[in-house]
């Protein structure tokens, strides 16, 4: 009866780390290849929450996380403003990527 146990607790724990190690190679929302991977994707296929981020992140190329106008414009914004979030995206996008 243990064992069925143990073994029913490693194979949730082995599906749990393989869905959180596939989806840390997934594209951030909003990062430019983010977009160039929903423009190559067809429209029918996307959700509610895909196209209003795309509208969001990838029409105006302002708000497009990464992007050179991105880093400018949170670059002007004082740095009391930002958010973790921009922080954090800041360093990854603007300042590692370069």
């Amino acid at each position: 009866m243990r064992n069925s146990q143990y073994r029913q607790i490693g194979l949730s724990l082995a599906a749990v780390a393989s869905l959180a190690f596939l989806s840390a190679c997934a594209d951030k929302t909003g990062s430019e290849r983010w977009c160039e991977t929903m423009s190559a994707k067809s429209k029918s296929e996307w959700t509610g929450d895909e196209a209003k981020n795309y509208a969001a992140h990838c029409v105006l190329e302002s708000t497009t996380i990464g992007s050179d106008a991105w880093c400018e414009n949170l670059n002007e914004t004082p740095k009391g403003d930002w958010t973790t979030q921009e922080v954090a995206d800041y360093a990854k996008y603007c300042i590692v990527s370069q």
